[in-house]
């Protein structure tokens, strides 16, 4: 039972990974809390869903869409939102207001759109299409059952997700650390005034690392019916709780030390849910008041002041 849970929590933490790297970039980037991020990933849930339920589409294909999509959406979000904010004296408290309202519109209009009953994908769904690729690949029949890791048996799309979680996590490595681009998003981390006055155009970086931003929200949402169950307009809030929760247990402003808090998050959710499920729903609560009390920059803040 020990070993099951906590292989099922760095599974879990993986993907709660996905879920808060991009919230925490946004944040590293432009230093405003984008609080409708939950509603992102809902609107990114439902995206995979209605192309599985009217196209018959894999959620696997929808990755990329969903991705793609929201990458678009959050160019032209950025120019109308995020420059005048900026302007501000108080910049990060008007983030939390402008993206709360913003959070209210999108579930309000998506509860108008999908109604308020749960949906959801049966997880068999990713393991049919992992047999078939797989099938293809060798040419012999393979099997849809669960997943073997270290002894002990997992869902299919548990793995799945986990593994597209690991690497988004790379792929946005490569992004900040191998790429002309990234070098310039982390110029615009550090100081955001130098870098405009070094010539940087901080404008057209973040609005890239803000449409990033979605994109890995939307991404994290086609996964959502088989990690969080099913989905619902709703969602949204408590989604974005959890992310907030997994940023500040790595480190506010440092995209890579979501993996650490995301890490931290799923096996300290897998153990609640295993031994004191009732208390499951307080962890992010308990956790966020736990970090800020004995660690207020999180388990990576010195690494960050440092830099």
């Amino acid at each position: 039972m020990l070993s099951y849970t906590l292989i099922a929590g760095l599974l879990f933490g993986l993907y709660f990974t996905l879920i808060g790297l991009g919230l925490n970039l946004v944040f590293g980037v432009m230093r405003i809390v984008n609080l409708a991020h939950g509603d992102f990933l809902m609107l990114g849930a439902f995206v995979a869903y209605w192309l599985f339920t009217l196209f018959a589409i894999n959620p696997l294909p929808a990755v990329p869409v969903a991705f793609g999509v929201f990458l678009l959406i959050g160019l032209p979000l950025y120019r109308l939102l995020v420059p005048r904010l900026l302007r501000a004296r108080d910049p990060e408290m008007l983030s939390f207001i402008l993206f709360f309202g913003l959070s209210q519109a999108i579930e309000a209009i998506a509860t108008i759109a999908f109604g308020t009953g749960e949906r959801s994908i049966p997880g068999r769904v990713i393991g049919e299409s992992i047999a078939a690729a797989l099938s293809l690949l060798s040419g012999h029949p393979a099997g849809t059952g669960p997943v073997s890791i270290l002894g002990q048996r997992f869902p299919m799309a548990w793995a799945v997700s986990a593994a597209v979680s690991a690497l988004a996590v790379v792929l946005v490595y490569v992004y900040l650390y191998r790429t002309r681009l990234g070098t310039l998003t982390r110029a615009v981390m550090v100081e955001r005034d130098e870098a405009l006055a070094t010539g940087i155009d901080v404008h057209r970086v973040s609005a890239i690392a803000f449409g990033v931003g979605l994109g890995l929200a939307a991404l994290a949402g086609v996964f959502a019916p088989f990690m969080l169950g099913s989905i619902t307009p709703a969602m949204g809030v408590n989604v974005t709780v959890t992310s907030f929760a997994v940023i500040v247990i790595g480190s506010l402003g440092n995209p890579l030390g979501t993996v650490l808090g995301g890490l931290v998050y799923g096996v300290s959710y897998m153990f609640m849910q295993s031994y004191y499920s009732s208390w499951a729903n307080l962890l992010p609560y308990l956790l966020l008041i736990a970090i800020l009390l004995v660690r207020p920059s999180g388990l990576l803040g010195r690494q960050v002041r440092r830099a």
